[in-house]
C-alpha cells in the first residue's frame, strides 16, 4: 500500500511540475513503420487550449508504385481534462498532402508499332480534415507521451505527368483512420 501511495505521489508531483511547460516538440514514432518522418510543434494558448503544427515527409513503395512527398497538419486542441498540454484532448485539424507517384518502367508499343519503354508518373494533392482524439502526459518535467487516434476525410486529385493513369490512391483519398504515438520534449 505504501508503495502504491508513493507512486501516486510521484506521478502527481511530476504532473504538477509539468504544468509550467508551454511548448513541446514531438515525433510520431509509429510513422517510421511506413517510412515517414513526422514532427510536430505544440504551443499552449490558454489553460485549456493549444495549437499544434505537424509536418511530415514520406518515401515508400507499394508493389510497383513509389510514393514520395510531404504534408502539413495544423490542429487546434481542446483539453477536456487536466490543463493544456496535459490530459484528454479533442483537436479538429486540417491536412494538406502533396505526393509524387512513380510506377516501374514497362515495355509497350507506340502509335507506329515501334517498341518503347514507358513509365507512369503522377502527382497527388489532397486536402482534408477531421478530429484528433488523444491523451498527453508530461513526465519528469520534459518527457512527452501522447497516444492518439485521428479520424478524418481527404479529397484530392491526381495529375498524370507521363504514361497512363494507372495509380490507385484509395488510401490517400476518402475516409482516414490513423492511430499513432508521439514522443517528445516539453519546454
Amino acid at each position: 500500500m505504501k508503495k502504491a501511495l508513493y507512486i501516486l505521489g510521484l506521478l502527481a508531483g511530476t504532473s504538477m511540475a509539468a504544468q509550467a511547460q508551454t511548448n513541446a516538440i514531438k515525433l510520431n514514432v509509429t510513422s517510421v513503420f511506413v517510412a515517414t518522418g513526422n514532427i510536430s510543434f505544440e504551443h499552449k494558448l490558454s489553460d485549456k487550449t493549444s495549437f499544434q503544427l505537424g509536418a511530415y515527409y514520406t518515401g515508400f513503395s507499394v508493389l510497383d508504385t513509389k510514393f514520395s512527398g510531404f504534408g502539413i497538419t495544423p490542429e487546434y486542441r481542446f483539453y477536456l481534462t487536466g490543463e493544456s498540454m496535459q490530459g484528454f484532448f479533442l483537436g479538429p485539424y486540417l491536412r494538406y498532402t502533396h505526393l509524387n507517384l512513380k510506377g516501374s518502367d514497362y515495355n509497350s508499343y507506340n502509335n507506329s508499332g515501334q517498341p518503347t519503354t514507358t513509365h507512369d508518373e503522377a502527382s497527388l494533392n489532397t486536402f482534408g480534415g477531421g478530429v484528433n482524439v488523444g491523451y498527453e502526459w508530461i513526465f519528469g518535467e520534459h518527457f512527452v507521451l501522447e497516444p492518439f487516434l485521428r479520424v478524418g476525410y481527404n479529397g484530392g486529385s491526381t495529375n498524370t505527368i507521363s504514361g497512363g493513369d494507372n495509380f490507385s490512391t484509395g488510401s490517400f483519398k476518402g475516409p482516414t483512420f490513423l492511430p499513432g504515438l508521439n514522443l517528445g520534449y516539453a519546454f
